[in-house]
């Protein structure tokens, strides 16, 4: 087992704090918490891996203050103080008000980890999930009490992209849901709340749909893998950086959404009417969409590193933007 769980517990000086697991995720949300004032506790079942991520999160805190873009009021120094690692579970978990898991996607580990965590908390404690596909009714199953338990999904990497999907269980009693909200506005991220659960939640059923047509429109000869997503991040990108689609569809016609469709609502159910089916991205014929990708971006560690960096650095600009808007 990798990197596991966050756990947060009430500070004297503080509002709160929040225990973590290792792992990408798990150190990004770390640096979340810590961001809120909220003294974070990392746990892994690996001995050493919850201590080496404290190392790898003081160098990303101290080049966020150099850059300008550290979240929150405090220092460097002083988030990172609000940090500590455990090996061992139980002594990770005491105190805690909040459990945020951040394993690897694979649900019976994750089944097990929140069955032992339920044996190790008091019953108000909030049981949260990382996971970006699996439904809170399966990844909490094991769990006695799951009227505590909701799935908190966050956008990679978190810290720059504030959105994080709450998802209940369908026992989630709205006051868990409400407390989990308030903690990820404190943190500065943005919660939106699903009223139940869903395969793939809202963002990666959205995603879902972007992907299927944009995956057809280059398969089908359309349009090239460069151009396509030239039309995303210089196009739609754009203005869905700061509004969504529905709202996007409300400032397109004199007199509001319901206008836009009397307009363009014949045209849209036009041409959603011509879309494939799913495509198949494991046939023949997707290897030379992967090539052509592989041509813009190899895929060496080199390459993909310089190319993440990148996006980071770009997300941090407009994360700044976003701010200052």
């Amino acid at each position: 087992m990798q990197g596991l769980c966050c756990v947060a517990q009430i500070s004297p000086a503080l509002n709160g704090c929040t225990l973590l697991v290792s792992g990408l995720i798990g150190r990004s949300w770390a640096m979340v918490f810590a961001s809120g004032g909220f003294s974070v506790k990392l746990y892994d079942n690996q001995p050493g891996q919850a201590a080496k991520a404290l190392t790898e999160i003081r160098k990303q805190l101290e080049e966020l203050e150099e850059g300008h873009m550290l979240r929150g009021e405090l220092t460097a120094a002083q988030q990172f103080a609000l940090l500590s690692s455990y090996d061992d579970l139980a002594q990770a978990l005491e105190g805690c008000f909040f459990v945020q898991e951040c394993v690897f996607e694979q649900l019976e580990v994750k089944q097990n980890i929140f069955q032992d965590i339920e044996q190790l908390v008091g019953k108000d404690v909030i049981l949260s999930s990382s996971t970006s596909c699996l439904v809170p009714s399966n990844v909490f199953s094991k769990v006695q009490n799951r009227s505590r338990c909701l799935v908190s999904h966050p956008v990679n990497p978190p810290y720059h992209v504030k959105l994080v999907e709450l998802v209940p269980h369908p026992e989630t009693v709205r006051t868990i849901m409400d407390t989990t909200h308030a903690i990820m506005t404190k943190v500065g991220q943005a919660p939106v709340c699903l009223k139940k659960e869903i395969d793939g939640f809202a963002v990666n059923r959205v995603q879902a749909a972007i992907i299927a047509e944009s995956w057809r429109l280059v398969r089908d000869g359309i349009i090239s893998v460069k151009d396509i997503d030239l039309v995303m991040s210089e196009g739609l990108g754009m203005r869905y950086a700061f509004i969504g689609p529905m709202e996007t569809m409300h400032l397109n016609a004199p007199k509001g959404l319901e206008d836009y469709m009397q307009r363009y609502g014949e045209g849209i159910m036009r041409v959603l009417t011509s879309f494939g089916p799913v495509p198949d991205f494991f046939s023949e014929g997707s290897k030379s969409i992967f090539n052509e990708m592989c041509e813009l971006i190899p895929t060496d560690q080199q390459h993909l590193a310089a190319r993440k960096e990148k996006r980071d650095q770009l997300l941090m600009g407009l994360a700044k933007l976003k701010k200052d808007h």
